[in-house]
């Protein structure tokens, strides 16, 4: 670099005297080799000054220190610590989730709750010109961070408890911390090397350029300084970085998860023993209304039953699905959310539930943070209940209410499992007719999810039932495209048998089609069998899924759960599966 500026200089030097230029040779080596010496300082004076790690945070907002307890701004803790923290308007409270707790925060009131546990604050949360400031110390081992006040310059430092520290000290007389990654900008910080503190000498390094370290000294000043008057001594590591465990809290004792969802609105269903089925996901628990008032229809004959048999019950919790107004005052209401937690950990107690399965669909859009701090909410207390979390999403990239409404990333940060509903591609009021689940279409979005969810917490949705269609001219002579209705494998077969119609391959759907007329329509079926579920279910051996979660019990033939024992408990991986399909014409 030295010798491209002594170039450097003797070009502007020739060209000068060409020019017929009288420039000051004295003026122009300064300027390029003679170091800055001018000093200025780091932080504005009389101002507060928050750095985390390698940035000097500057926001709207600055930082307080009331009763030598610090403060910070809540987007300022929302865009460093909690990108979920979650403010109240209404109720003036602020709420932080994390793994394993619940925490809630009402401004100006010193009591805390932690998982419903009271705790007392040194100072409560507050509003200041209408910025909610939040106690961060109380905060520092939830987000796992350190904090320093540096009073001397007036800052204070945070630091990630998990980061690798490189530590550096200065070893010339010459070394200086300055603002930019040049000599020619002015110094921050001189160093005094013969002080018996050496460790106001110790400098953290962020990031190495060529010749130049970004560095922040031990009084919290950032900026830059020669690799050459350094030398890197240690790396300090608090606690090292830990991977993501995507390991769920429950897993079945062998092979793939099998669950199935049942649906027990009116009669008690039968509990049977099926070979290879793990988990019982019943509809007992349905929300009501904005408040978050809980239809319970939980049975526990049937719960006890379904333990005798070995099975796992995860009720399923619905919101009001006809109702995406009242479940937006519900996601948006801290006292409703609270409300519907509290009721399902009563009833999870009562009735010993092993899990909660959340089913909220047809939700708007602009409720999708709010969705997401329901589960964040929700979660760690049924979990330090010992319930098992799932919460079933539906496809990416579909439609606002029932896909683009789910943040798919960050319910995997904390629910133990998520369906992914790969049925309905041709729903009810869909404009053409089509498969419930057409093979390569399942494939495809298991690889969209995957780009979202860890595929040990995947579980791939499942159609049991089949969906029939009619086409034909209507009373004002328009083309219609309609479902009657959808209807068991058993009763799809009936159907086909019952019109003479014939059954062929479509080896496109993976599915066996049939077609056939009457009064002047034409009905069409895509067959949902168990050739076509051993087809899907094989795709939780070629992708590594947790297993699967089927749409619903009492829809199946017999045959389906054979094809499931053998997919999901048997076979080990998806060449077992394949060996083993080798001689069938639709493999």
């Amino acid at each position: 670099m030295r010798s491209f500026l002594i170039t450097l200089f003797a070009i502007i030097l020739i060209l000068a005297a060409i020019a017929g230029m009288a420039i000051p040779t004295a003026a122009l080596y300064r300027y390029y080799f003679v170091p800055n010496s001018s000093v200025v300082p780091a932080f504005a004076e009389g101002t507060l000054n928050l750095v985390v790690e390698g940035e000097h945070v500057t926001m709207a907002s600055p930082p307080k220190i009331i009763d030598e307890e610090i403060l910070l701004p809540i987007e300022t803790v929302r865009k460093y610590f909690d990108p979920y923290i979650w403010w109240d308007e209404e109720l003036k409270v602020v709420t932080i989730t994390t793994g394993n707790r619940v925490i809630r925060m009402r401004t100006d009131n010193l009591d805390a709750l932690v998982n419903n546990e009271p705790i007392k604050l040194n100072i409560p949360a507050q509003i200041d010109n209408g910025v909610v400031y939040i106690p961060i110390d109380f905060l520092s081992e939830y987000y796992n961070i350190e904090i320093n006040r540096v009073k001397s310059n007036n800052v204070i430092i945070i630091d990630y408890r998990n980061s690798i520290r490189e530590i550096a000290e200065p070893i010339s007389s010459e070394a200086c911390v300055r603002k930019g990654k040049s000599i020619r900008y002015p110094v921050l910080k001189k160093f005094n090397l013969n002080t018996e503190k050496q460790e106001d000498n110790l400098l953290r390094v962020f990031e190495t350029y060529d010749g130049w370290y970004k560095v922040r000294t031990s009084d919290g000043i950032i900026g830059y300084i020669e690799s050459k008057h350094v030398v890197i001594k240690k790396l300090l590591v608090n606690e090292l970085p830990v991977r993501k465990s995507y390991e769920p809290e429950w897993k079945p004792e062998k092979g793939k998860l099998n669950l199935v969802w049942e649906m027990t609105y009116g009669k008690r269903p039968e509990v049977t023993k099926i070979e290879g089925l793990d988990v019982l996901s019943p509809t007992f628990f349905e929300v009501i209304n904005e408040n978050g008032d809980v239809l319970n229809r939980c049975d526990k004959v049937y719960i006890d039953r379904a333990h005798a048999l070995g099975y796992q019950v995860w009720a399923l919790l619905q919101n009001e699905f006809k109702n995406p107004d009242n479940t937006e005052k519900l996601l948006n209401s801290t006292e409703a959310r609270d409300n519907l937690i509290k009721q399902l950990l009563a009833y999870a107690a009562l009735y010993e539930l092993d899990g909660i399965n959340i089913d909220f669909e047809n939700v708007y859009m602009r409720n999708k943070d709010a969705l997401t701090q329901f589960v964040r909410e929700a979660t760690p207390l049924f979990k330090e209940q010992g319930l098992v979390v799932s919460i079933d999403v539906g496809v990416p990239d579909g439609s606002e209410n029932y896909s683009l409404c789910y943040d798919r990333e960050a319910f995997a940060e904390v629910v133990d499992y998520i369906m992914v509903m790969t049925y309905d591609q041709h729903w009810a009021t869909s404009p053409v007719a089509g498969s419930v689940a057409q093979l390569t279409w399942v494939e495809k979005n298991i690889k969209r999810m995957l780009d979202l969810v860890p595929r040990e917490k995947l579980l791939l949705g499942l159609p049991f039932y089949v969906r029939v269609w009619k086409e034909g001219i209507d009373e004002n002579g328009i083309f219609r495209v309609t479902s009657p209705g959808v209807v068991a494998m058993q009763r799809a077969y009936e159907l086909i048998q019952e019109n003479d119609a014939q059954i062929e391959w479509d080896s496109v759907s993976g599915q066996y089609y049939a077609q056939y007329k009457k009064d002047e329509a034409v009905y069409k079926i895509w067959l949902e069998d168990e050739t076509s579920i051993n087809l899907k279910s094989s795709l939780v051996h070629k992708y590594k899924l947790a297993g699967t979660a089927s749409w619903s019990k009492t829809f199946e033939t017999a045959e389906v759960w054979n094809v499931l024992y053998r997919n999901l408990k048997l076979h080990e991986n998806y060449q077992e599966w394949v060996v083993a399909n080798s001689d069938t014409q639709n493999n």
